[in-house]
Parts: structure tokens; sequence; C-alpha cells
């Protein structure tokens, strides 16, 4: 097998892991609902939360982790010590697993079993795949996440806080202590990711109508049957 064909599989596997959508899966079998239609409409822990329950909820953040995590595993094995050169930089294991982990966020966001639509915001499968590649950063996320979350009861900007945080971080211990540069290029795209995905949500903070956790959600509009006018 080549580089560049080990690099193809690394980022297909990457994302199609990324893409199983277990968010729709779990909340569909313990709750029968399917979680597009409410809230957000998206498939990602909050919104299964709110649409499914707290057991359907905990089930999917920790798959979701678990796919970050396993792309970056298996890109480890599939690329292994082989090296491949891009514009002049020499991309080694990191590198592709940074990659691997980037592709499993591409495919939760953009799943392509769910015709590219309704998929989550990306932060489970973030910091899983984070904390593959490093775990304290993961962990100083997952507290601020935590600490955010309870202090202000949106999801969102926790999560926002959270990933910005870990990129914050990671600022210092690249420039000063010489870590990997590879935590700190997948902590930023992951963050601008996050953010992009959130950008409805920083909307609604804004605009105070952004729902709190444990607000349970409604369905959505578009979900609603259609009557006709007399």
């Amino acid at each position: 097998m080549t580089i560049v064909t080990k690099f193809v599989l690394v980022v297909v596997v990457g994302y199609l892991l990324g893409a199983i959508p277990f968010g729709v899966i779990i909340a569909k079998r313990m709750s029968k609902v399917d979680v597009r239609q409410y809230g957000s409409g998206k498939m990602g822990t909050t919104n299964v939360l709110r649409a499914a329950g707290g057991k359907a909820a905990a089930l999917v953040f920790a798959l979701d982790l678990v796919k970050g995590g396993l792309a970056v595993l298996f890109a480890g094995l599939i690329f292994g010590g082989s090296y491949l050169v891009v514009g002049g930089f020499t991309w080694g294991v990191l590198m592709v697993q940074v990659i691997a982990a980037l592709a499993a966020m591409a495919g939760h966001s953009w799943s392509v079993f769910l015709k590219f639509q309704g998929g989550g915001r990306g932060v489970a499968t973030f910091f899983g795949g984070l904390f593959a590649l490093f775990p304290p950063a993961a962990i100083f996320g997952g507290e601020v996440f935590v600490i955010g979350a309870g202090l202000t009861k949106f999801a969102s900007l926790a999560s926002i806080a959270a990933v910005v945080s870990t990129y914050g971080i990671l600022v210092p211990l690249t420039i000063l202590h010489r870590f990997p540069i590879e935590y700190l290029i997948y902590a930023l795209i992951g963050t601008i990711i996050i953010i992009i995905m959130h950008r409805d949500n920083i909307r609604r903070l804004l605009s105070g109508r952004e729902r709190r956790l444990g607000e349970k959600a409604g369905l959505r509009r578009s979900s609603l049957p259609h009557t006709s006018k007399p």
C-alpha cells in the first residue's frame, strides 16, 4: 500500500467513523423519537438530552467521544511510521492522526448517512480525538465545560468556552515548552469548526433566546403537521 493510499484510507475511515449517527440511532432505539425533529434538529448530546432524556444523552456522549478517539487510533495503525511530504512539509503519523480526528469531526457534523443534514456540532468528537492525542488538554477542556455549564446552564456557551480555553492553554505549551505543534493545529481548526457550528446558538445567546440545560425541546416547526386554512 502506497503512502498516499494510506493517507486517503485514514481520512475516509476517520470521516466514516465520525459520520455514524449515534444520536439518531440511540434516540430512536431508547425513546422512539427522531431527534432531528426536535429542538435544534441536531444529533448531538444536548439535543438528545432534551428530546430523549439523560440515559440516551449519556450514551450518545460516550459514543461520540469514542468516534474521535478511534479515528486517531486507526490512523496510527494504518499510517504507522510512514511519512508524507506535502508542499515541502513532512507529515508524520501525529499530523495524520490530527487530520483523521478532524475528518471525524467533519463526518459528525456533515454525515453522509444523514444526507449531510442534522449532524452534531462536533464538541464530543473533538474532545474524543484530543483525548487520544493529548489527554491533559482534553481533561482541562472538559473541566472548563463542566464548570461553565454548571454556572450558566448554557451548554452552547460552555462548549465554546471549553474549546477556546483548550486552544488557549496549548499556545504557551507549544511556544514555551515545545509541545508538538500538531496539538495546537488540531485545537485551532477544531475550535473554528465548533464556533461556526454554534453560530445559531451565538445569535440566540445574544438575543436572550437560547435554551438552558434542563429545558425540554419541542417539535421543530418544519416537523409540525400542516393544517389547511378553511
